[in-house]
This record gives C-alpha cells, sequence and structure tokens, in this order.
C-alpha cells in the first residue's frame, strides 16, 4: 500500500486536491517536499478516512462504527471549547468541526422530535439507533454508580426489565450499561432506578 499512497505526490494534504488514485501530476512529485515517514502518516490517513467514509465497518451495539460526539450550541457555534466521544474523550472544536466535514451527521433533537422513533413502547426490545444516540448524549457511559466504562462500551438496558413485561423501548426508560453490570442486574439480583 505504502508504494501506491505514499510515493511523492500522492496523498499529499497541502495539494487543494490530493491524488489519491492512479498518478500524480509530475509537477507534483517534484514539489512534494515530504520525508518518506510523512508522506507513510499521510497514505494511513488517506486509507483511514476512506474505509471510513465508505461505509462498510458493520456496526459496534447497533450503531454503523463512527465517533460520536456531544457539545453545546454555544460552543459550536463559538468554535471554541471541547466535545465530548461516547468514549469520553474531549476533542477541541476545532478538531470536531473538521471531522464533521468529512462524516455522516447524526443530530439529537430533544424538542418535538418525530421522524426518528425515539418511544417504542412495547413493539420493539431492541432499542433504535436514534436511541443508543440519545442516550450516548444523555448518559455519556455505564449509568452503575463508579462505573468508569465508556459509552462504546455500553449496552442498552430497559430500566423496568423487558422480561417481566414493564419495560418499554422508550428514552427515560432505556439507561446504558456495561456488560458486567448489565449482568449483575440480570443474574445477580441487582435493581436499576433511573431519576
Amino acid at each position: 500500500m505504502f508504494a501506491k499512497l505514499a510515493a511523492p505526490g500522492m496523498c499529499n494534504p497541502d495539494d487543494e486536491t490530493p491524488c489519491v488514485d492512479g498518478e500524480p501530476a509530475e509537477e507534483t512529485v517534484h514539489a512534494d517536499l515530504r520525508s518518506q515517514g510523512q508522506r507513510n502518516h499521510d497514505a494511513l490517513k488517506a486509507m483511514g478516512r476512506s474505509v471510513l467514509a465508505s461505509g462498510e465497518l458493520g456496526k459496534h451495539n447497533g450503531l454503523p462504527a463512527t465517533i460520536i460526539v456531544s457539545t453545546t450550541l454555544q460552543d459550536l457555534q463559538s468554535a471554541a471549547g471541547f466535545a465530548v466521544t461516547g468514549g469520553g474523550t474531549l476533542l477541541p472544536l476545532r478538531d470536531v468541526i473538521r471531522l464533521a466535514s468529512h462524516s455522516h451527521h447524526y443530530l439529537v433533537v430533544y424538542d418535538k422530535h418525530t421522524r426518528e422513533p425515539l418511544y417504542c413502547g412495547r413493539a420493539k426490545r431492541f432499542a433504535t439507533p436514534g436511541q443508543r444516540i440519545v442516550l450516548h448524549a444523555l448518559e455519556r457511559g455505564c449509568t452503575r454508580p463508579g462505573c468508569k466504562a465508556p459509552g462504546y462500551w455500553c449496552q442498552v438496558h430497559h430500566v423496568d426489565g423487558w422480561a417481566k413485561g414493564d419495560g418499554p423501548t422508550d428514552i427515560p426508560k432505556l439507561t446504558l450499561t456495561c456488560g458486567p453490570d448489565n449482568r449483575l442486574i440480570e443474574d445477580g439480583g441487582w435493581t436499576t432506578r433511573k431519576p
């Protein structure tokens, strides 16, 4: 891969339209002053972007493999501050804006939202992708006090228990729990409550 994508003139972020396929223009090759290490880095970056943009990474806990970030409207408008990923990492807003320019966007709306089903009652047991995104934004990770598992490692749990016939698949009745804590609820006699 490096023979192709890390060759002089390929995948150069300094070019207005970087060459990622075919042969680069000769003037681009001669103008490329990057070291081999820099070209390798840029090739890996181009490959990563390509696979992320392809949509072929599959799913993780019901969502397409993607980066989920939460921030405030004020921070976004000012392009300052930080966003929090579903894994708990703080990202500077300038990085979030840069990543957003190459991504598919999902938007969490909390008022009068009608296009994505956030309330499914007992018609559906598993949380929808929209519900998972809302839970990432609301809870950030496992909700057992003291647990530090990020949202990416969590499962959606019915607060009232689906198996008992009580648990609707609605945001106020769902929470995030990591696998070990979810098993404590199912097998260990623990209970769940949500304020």
